[in-house]
């Protein structure tokens, strides 16, 4: 048994030292120390031997068992480090070859507009809220004078997670939100997602909205043409006319959708604004009283507006673009030319 071990013992050894890779090492492992190896087998026949042989024969296993461990691991360190040398070999930097200039990235369209819209806000004296994208139907309507069931819920294409809970369909929440923990004088925008059952070629399910309001005593609708103007101006150049059309919103009144001089045809007509020499923007209006009583502000007291605008209709029309999804189709080919 003994010839037997050092024979094992000494092709194991010469199987090791002549392992290449990591993968032939292993075959070696298996074959001489595996569970269905020939070593393995004389182990579990000790018990088979005579009892004087068997602690002689036990540690001269123990030992050539041993002995075989260490070499397949010194010998595993070794491919190792060779394996990484290649790497490093191959990986090497050529410093005299030219270097590869750093692509710059850009500010998405959307993006640009939004934080030009907010900076004009922010310079007349609002300050920015926020609220959370997933909201209750309470602040999403029932507080904006919006009860179960009115007509007005139409308007909005409105997509539930359950009975109570829905994914807002405009920034206004952040009004009543805000109104139930401070009171005026206030000046917020609120810009952020929203989302709509909604998507064609000037729709999509979800975009961004900048709603903001103004609360304060005496405040009158002269104040909201001013700032809403003064916005606009800035927004698409000084030279244009901005008009306030009657309309209807729940939570305002009296109510306007505001509109601007068309930014291709400068008021002479188009095809972009339909021959009319107008483009709808944004809606405005007073707020309602009821919507002040929801959150126990006397509206006897207290006057204010509110507005709120489609930042991606914004963009369309200041960048000239037709289609709202190549805002988000992320063809580097589109957001380049920003």
């Amino acid at each position: 048994m003994q010839e037997k071990i050092k024979q094992i013992e000494s092709e194991a050894i010469q199987a090791i030292n002549n392992a290449q890779s990591l993968p032939s090492l292993d075959d070696a492992r298996v074959r001489f120390l595996g569970k269905n190896s020939e070593f393995m087998s004389l182990l579990k026949s000790l018990g088979d031997l005579p009892i004087e042989m068997r602690p002689q024969a036990g540690a001269l296993l123990n030992t050539v068992k041993t002995k075989l461990e260490n070499a397949l691991r010194d010998k595993k360190i070794v491919l190792l480090q060779q394996d990484q040398q290649k790497k490093i070999a191959a990986g090497k930097i050529d410093v005299t070859l030219p270097g590869k200039g750093i692509r710059r990235g850009k500010i998405h369209p959307i993006t640009q507009v939004m934080e030009e819209a907010k900076g004009i806000f922010l310079r007349l004296g609002f300050e920015i809220a926020e609220g959370p994208d997933i909201e209750l139907e309470y602040y999403n309507f029932d507080g904006l004078n919006i009860p179960p069931h009115h007509p007005s819920r139409d308007m909005w294409s409105t997509l539930f997670i359950k009975d109570d809970v829905l994914l807002r369909t405009h920034t206004s929440p952040v009004q009543i939100r805000v109104m139930e923990k401070r009171k005026p004088p206030l000046a917020i925008i609120a810009p952020g997602r929203v989302y709509r059952r909604d998507y064609d070629a000037t729709h999509s399910p979800v975009f961004h909205q900048l709603e903001g309001f103004l609360v304060d005593q005496h405040v009158t609708f002269g104040d909201l043409k001013g700032t809403l103007t003064e916005f606009l101006r800035q927004i698409f150049g000084k030279d244009k006319n901005v008009r306030f059309r009657p309309s209807f919103f729940p939570f305002t009144e009296p109510s306007a959708e505001v509109d601007v001089e068309c930014v291709m045809c400068s008021g002479k007509g188009c095809r972009l604004c339909k021959d009319t020499g107008w483009l709808e923007i944004l809606g405005s209006g007073m707020i309602d009283p009821n919507v002040f009583k929801a959150v126990s502000y006397d509206p006897e007291k207290y006057s204010g507006f509110a507005f709120g605008m489609g930042i991606e209709r914004i963009a369309m029309l200041k960048f000239g673009v037709d289609n709202i999804r190549l805002f988000y189709e992320n063809d580097l080919r589109f957001l380049e030319q920003f």
